[in-house]
């Protein structure tokens, strides 16, 4: 879905740039713009209330469902992610787990001898990148491939 689409369902509509905009949300009774819509380049649309409605809400007041925020070649079945963790904390474990990881293999290449408690550190290195991964996407956690 375009967000022109997202845009015909909604009142009291003011574009705020390119793309993005704020509306009344249908989700409650709304007498000033609560809610933040854009869309971003890969085509999923955003949407946020300020007001403290969800976006299954919004969208249900919308008559629409959750896919029509995700391109046509997207993810249009991809559930709202229950992480807590915001993605750029996730990438930031993964980052230093990574640093850590290369630092520890840099040791082994220079001086050819693996410490016990090297490996022991890389592999808690693996299982916290693994943690992060499945934070990122539980999906994957019900159904590895």
């Amino acid at each position: 879905m375009s967000i022109d689409a997202l845009v015909s369902r909604l009142s009291g509509v003011r574009m705020t740039g390119l793309s993005k905009g704020i509306a009344l949300c249908p989700a409650h009774p709304d007498r000033s713009p609560s809610l933040s819509f854009r869309e971003i380049d890969d085509g999923r649309v955003l949407i946020k209330c300020f007001g403290g409605c969800g976006a299954l809400d919004v969208l249900d007041a919308l008559g629409l469902s959750w896919s029509v925020l995700f391109p046509e070649s997207g993810h249009q079945n991809a559930p709202p992610s229950k992480s807590k963790i915001p993605a750029g904390d996730l990438l930031a474990i993964v980052d230093h787990e990574i640093t850590v990881a290369v630092l520890i293999l840099q040791e082994i290449v220079t001086q050819r001898t693996v410490k016990d408690s090297h490996v022991q550190r890389l592999l808690t290195a693996a299982a916290r990148v693994s943690t992060a991964r499945l934070i990122a996407n539980p999906a994957k956690a019900e159904n590895p491939t």
